[in-house]
């Protein structure tokens, strides 16, 4: 397995912007596809964004579309996830997660490798 280290969280006014970062270390990063994940409070975990091994194709949650881009750069075995024009609801815990599928993975269990997460919190 692959670990993973998120930073990049904290707090934002409605409307703001954070970049997380994720870095990824043990294995060799361009192996895995890379995904964002987040976990508010009373709700399970779903799916942000995730990217595949190369960078080449991307997917987003529908409620992210247009505001969350994900990215990496495989030299610096990090992944990031810019978010732009937060709302309240995007308040949760956010995890870096990494799977061998290398393809961009939208499902939970798909992904074998997580971070310990970072707290994003929007107020209103």
């Amino acid at each position: 397995q692959v670990q993973l280290i998120e930073s990049g969280g904290g707090l934002v006014p409605a409307g703001g912007s954070l970049r997380l970062s994720c870095v990824a270390s043990g294995r060799t990063f361009s192996w895995y596809a890379m995904g964002w994940f987040r976990q508010a409070p009373g709700k399970e975990r779903e799916f942000v964004a995730a990217i595949s091994w190369n960078g080449g194709n991307t997917d987003y949650a529908e409620s992210v579309k247009g505001r969350f881009t994900i990215s990496r750069d495989n030299a610096k075995n990090t992944v990031y996830l810019q978010m732009n024009s937060l709302k309240p609801e995007a308040t949760a815990v956010y995890y870096c997660a990494a799977t061998r599928t290398r393809s961009a993975a939208t499902g939970l269990y798909e992904y074998d490798s997580w971070g310990q997460g970072t707290q994003v919190t929007v107020s209103s």
